[in-house]
């Protein structure tokens, strides 16, 4: 399996960070051992000194795909969940003044938090979801998925035009504002509507 990650999906995530508008999505991968093990904690790594937590809605590959057309992208996916993409800050800053790829900063061991999927057939509608992140039981992230500048369907259809889409892969579908630093002992919670879908301390 691989993880698909997108960057610079909310407009006011990339006016938090100072980034540039993108005219297509901003796509990079993590390799399956970026996935934290259930009921592990988060251990914040030597190599950077400013982690910051990264909510997004995830959704999971139930079948192949590759060319899928936008129309059709509701059919490769079944479940929908949300994970954090752990990003060390200080070092991703690092290597995008050199101009070099951010898989360092992006990809470490444990860099991916996965919640429990449910079926997206819960949910009447997934053009306005509201999800969010709690850090000690205060809400610090809320996004929307109507605010993103490419929903679901659309990233679907990017993607598979590069990478061959297989069952079990899983699509991070961007952030929105609100990220900030994690702290030992920190205490994360990530909620899709009304359900907590993970939780998880870090050390």
């Amino acid at each position: 399996m691989k993880l698909i990650c997108i960057g610079r999906n909310y407009a006011k995530h990339i006016e938090e960070l100072q980034n540039e508008r993108p005219d297509e999505p901003v796509v990079f991968l993590k390799p399956d051992s970026a996935i934290l093990l259930k009921q592990h904690p988060f251990v914040i790594p030597e190599f950077s000194s400013d982690i910051h937590h990264e909510i997004e809605l995830i959704v999971k590959i139930s079948k192949v795909g590759k060319y899928i057309e936008p129309k059709f992208a509701h059919k490769y996916y079944d479940e929908i969940s949300v994970g954090i993409d752990f990003t060390a800050r200080d070092l991703q800053q690092k290597l995008k003044d050199k101009g070099l790829p951010w898989e360092k900063a992006k990809a470490f061991d444990g860099s991916a938090v996965i919640g429990d999927f449910i079926s997206k057939k819960v949910f009447s509608s997934l053009e306005s979801l509201n999800f969010g992140l709690s850090n000690n039981g205060k809400m610090v992230q809320e996004g929307n998925s109507g605010l993103m500048l490419w929903k679901i369907d659309e990233l679907i259809s990017y993607v598979s035009q590069y990478f061959t889409l297989k069952i079990g892969d899983i699509i991070f579908t961007g952030t929105p504002e609100g990220v900030a630093a994690v702290k030992p002992n920190d205490v994360l919670e990530g909620y899709l509507e009304d359900k907590k879908l993970f939780r998880i301390n870090v050390k």
